[in-house]
């Protein structure tokens, strides 16, 4: 079952990691997919692993801080497909790890500019087009550290809870409008970020590895399958929620 056929998609972050593996997803699922990222390499390499496997993809570069690279991957969509079905805000930087009152100013504006008003942007720019389209799906990253404080990560966290209720406001304000709003949140996921963390604090690869009643950690593709359940008619009564995604880590 094709659970996004002849849908179009807009994934952020999608030249890699979640991103990529939910461009996938949503491909192998019948959506034609736009994939936009600052990295152009990985995000060519995500469009050509779709083209290869039948699926239909466009590669466009942008900084999701910026708005009119936001505004711009949305055109892309309706002037290559024809609108807008599905939105997902993935994008997303991790930031330093670091106790509060030893956090730069501008690694914090940063972590702002990208985790919460890259996704404000995408919303903004996205709802319009789904208005005009006659509604659509929104899911946005979260994280359980916008969930719980989880220390040293206080910039990241903060801009997750906004982004968390931010989808709120999306959900209420465009329920008339068949505009559905949610937001997913991942616990510790094996991908390049993770990798990243793990590499410049080697002792924290078993912090990541206990975290988490489940073992191990988990796939990109367990959450890419979350995704398409939000985006999807499979969801078709769910709006306003973030739902986790993490192993049971919330429910300690």
């Amino acid at each position: 079952m094709n659970l996004l056929e002849e849908q179009v998609a807009v994934i952020t972050g999608a030249g890699s990691g979640i991103g990529r593996q939910t461009a996938k997803t949503f491909a192998e699922n019948g959506a034609a997919v736009v994939v936009a990222d600052v990295d152009v390499d990985g995000g060519r390499a995500t469009v050509e692993s779709i083209a290869g496997a039948g699926g239909e993809a466009t590669f466009v570069e942008a900084d999701v801080s910026d708005p009119e690279d936001a505004e711009a991957m949305i055109e892309t969509a309706v002037d290559e497909y024809g609108g807008l079905d599905v939105l997902y805000n993935n994008a997303a930087i991790e930031g330093p790890v670091a106790r509060l009152d030893e956090y730069e100013n501008d690694a914090f504006e940063q972590i702002i500019e990208v985790n919460l008003k890259g996704v404000w942007y995408g919303m903004k720019y996205g709802i319009r087009a789904m208005l005009e389209d006659g509604g659509g799906s929104i899911v946005s990253a979260s994280s359980i550290g916008g969930e719980v404080a989880v220390p040293q990560y206080s910039g990241y966290g903060a801009a997750k809870a906004a982004v968390s209720h931010l989808t709120k406001y999306a959900a209420i304000e465009y329920a008339e409008d068949g505009i559905r709003a949610n937001a997913v949140a991942p616990g510790i996921v094996r991908t390049e970020m993770i990798e990243r963390s793990i590499e410049e604090h080697p002792e924290m690869e078993e912090q990541f590895l206990n975290t988490e009643p489940m073992p191990g950690l988990a796939d990109p593709e367990e959450i890419a399958n979350a995704v398409l359940f939000l985006g999807s008619d499979l969801s078709s009564r769910v709006t306003g929620v973030t739902l986790p995604v993490e192993g049971g880590y919330l429910a300690q």
